[in-house]
């Protein structure tokens, strides 16, 4: 019996696939809003997880992606086939609690073969109760999200494979999407802490920051650890405070500078308390550094508009320009939401653009030391052609020190 097919091409009913390609039994299920329903082999922990459905083409670093708070909310496609080859470890976690809520693959989790891995993919999910699938054509459901936008889902792994469909189904399409959605008061630290950790390196792995020069106040929207390993690495005593804590708080640890973290949602949402705050630091005259969901509502901060994009940038291959050298920089990114430079006010330019599609992917103000970047300079994973940035952030820092 033929599969039925369903919108963008992907059939509806592929269960007949799944029984051959996994010995008698499909155990894992994707059902998104309109009710697609793609049928493999379930992975990691049994149960179900709902959210918007997109891809990333990064071929390394699945661990760092999975553990990204920028990714609350989302169930991640990943395009590259062969995920599991380096198995898990303690040290490529980007926060401690799950960030993703799921995730998809083509093919069933490879065998570690890395003299890191201290367990295998498949038991870290199930043990950080992520859900997952494998056996998924992910090609053709990125041509689908490519050409309809990242669509509502839910992922489901039963070992039985007995299914509600229709429960699913209503479950998905009951998501409300991320737009209009605070996802960063989920994610960020509801305690401030101090952060003294630098980059890794072969055979020593992470240092540490002995010798400060400065102290940068760090907003945790959704930080991702190896943004502040980098701004230790560039010289700074760190400390990490709640998104939601107002300005007289962040100024009263007196800091040199103040640095706007990642984070996920939607950046309108989370800056009703996020965006009063970043004026009044503006107006100190500190500076303030912003990457990711920190550099939209910087964006916001300014007066400037963000809306949401079609199917968003995630990977670790996207080329983009510095308007102000004219250089051209492979970058690590993550988001849903984009700055609408034609919205910024007259005291602030655009500085960097995608090379994919002409996007917004930096901003500075002209009259204050303050800038931001759309995409992840701390790369992880991914190039490190923009880890001049937080050098850039600690000069700027020491001229107005």
């Amino acid at each position: 019996m033929p599969p039925h097919h369903a919108r963008g091409g992907i059939p509806d009913d592929a269960r007949l696939d799944a029984v051959t390609a996994f010995g008698g039994k499909a155990t894992g299920v994707i059902v998104l809003a309109d009710g697609t329903t793609l049928w493999g082999q379930g992975l990691g922990a049994t149960g179900d997880a709902v959210g918007e459905v997109c891809f990333n083409t990064s071929m390394t670093g699945y661990q760092e992606i999975l553990t990204d708070p920028s990714y609350a909310g989302q169930i991640i496609t990943f395009t590259f086939p062969h995920v599991g080859n380096v198995g898990t470890n303690f040290e490529d976690l980007e926060s401690t609690g799950n960030a993703a809520r799921g995730l998809i693959l083509r093919s069933a989790i490879t065998e570690p073969s890395s003299w890191r891995a201290a367990s295998h993919l498949d038991a870290w999910l199930t043990r950080r109760g992520l859900v997952g699938i494998a056996g998924i054509d992910t090609r053709r459901l990125t041509r689908l999200i490519r050409a309809q936008g990242a669509p509502n889902g839910i992922v489901a792994h039963a070992p039985d494979g007995k299914f509600d469909l229709e429960a699913l189904k209503a479950k998905a399409a009951a998501f409300p999407g991320l737009e209009g959605l605070d996802l960063a008061k989920e994610v960020f630290c509801r305690q401030s802490y101090s952060w003294d950790e630098s980059l890794w390196s072969l055979g020593k792995g992470y240092g540490r920051q002995t010798a400060p020069q400065f102290h940068i106040v760090a907003v945790d929207y959704g930080v991702k650890r190896n943004i502040l390993r980098c701004l230790a690495a560039a010289g700074a005593r760190v400390t990490v405070v709640p998104g939601d804590m107002p300005a007289d708080d962040i100024l009263r640890l007196k800091p040199d500078g103040v640095f706007l973290s990642n984070g996920p949602g939607d950046p309108a949402a989370t800056g009703t308390y996020a965006v009063p705050t970043i004026r009044a630091l503006i107006d100190t005259g500190k500076p303030v550094f912003g990457i990711c969901l920190g550099h939209q509502m910087l964006a916001l901060a300014l007066g400037a508009k963000t809306k949401k994009m079609h199917q968003g940038h995630r990977g670790a291959n996207h080329p983009v320009k510095d308007l102000t050298t004219g250089k051209v920089e492979i970058t690590s990114q993550n988001h849903g939401f984009v700055v609408m430079p034609e919205t910024l006010p007259n005291n602030a330019e655009e500085t960097h653009v995608s090379l994919f599609d002409g996007t917004n992917e930096g901003l500075r103000m002209l009259d204050r030391p303050v800038f931001s970047v759309q995409y992840h300079p701390e790369a992880s994973p991914g190039p490190e052609d923009s880890h001049y940035l937080f050098d850039r952030f600690i000069d700027l820092v020491k001229a107005h020190a």
